[in-house]
């Protein structure tokens, strides 16, 4: 059997988003679709909006959270949990923050290079 050359493709896509919540959201939406993490909307928008904000632990981002997506400090409080188990939020002198191995400066353009090679 001949040893076939595999070809490389590159597919484009390029989307525009309104501001860096929404490329945020864009972004944790892609994370967790390609590392099969099944977060739910509501936690990916508690992402977005922490990486945003620097933490979820103020009173004040709480609260502003809450009014944005029409949630409750529960509902919050069961997200963080969640997230902390999975690695995603940490707790950094006392506050709750995206796990800098997941934040990005969203006030930028994002450019993300995912390849998927067979082994």
């Amino acid at each position: 059997m001949e040893n076939q050359e595999k070809k490389t493709i590159v597919q484009k896509i390029k989307l525009t988003e309104k501001d860096a919540l929404s490329i945020a959201q864009r972004y944790y939406t892609l994370l967790s679709a390609i590392s099969n993490t099944s977060l739910t909307e509501r936690e990916i928008q508690l992402m977005a909006f922490t990486a945003i904000k620097g933490n979820i632990s103020y009173s004040n981002n709480r609260e502003e959270f809450c009014e944005l997506y029409k949630s409750s400090s529960p509902t919050i409080n069961n997200i963080i949990s969640k997230l902390k188990k999975m690695g995603l939020l940490v707790k950094e002198s006392g506050k709750i923050k995206v796990n800098p191995a997941y934040l990005l400066n969203f006030e930028n353009n994002l450019v993300i290079q995912l390849s998927i090679l067979h082994g």
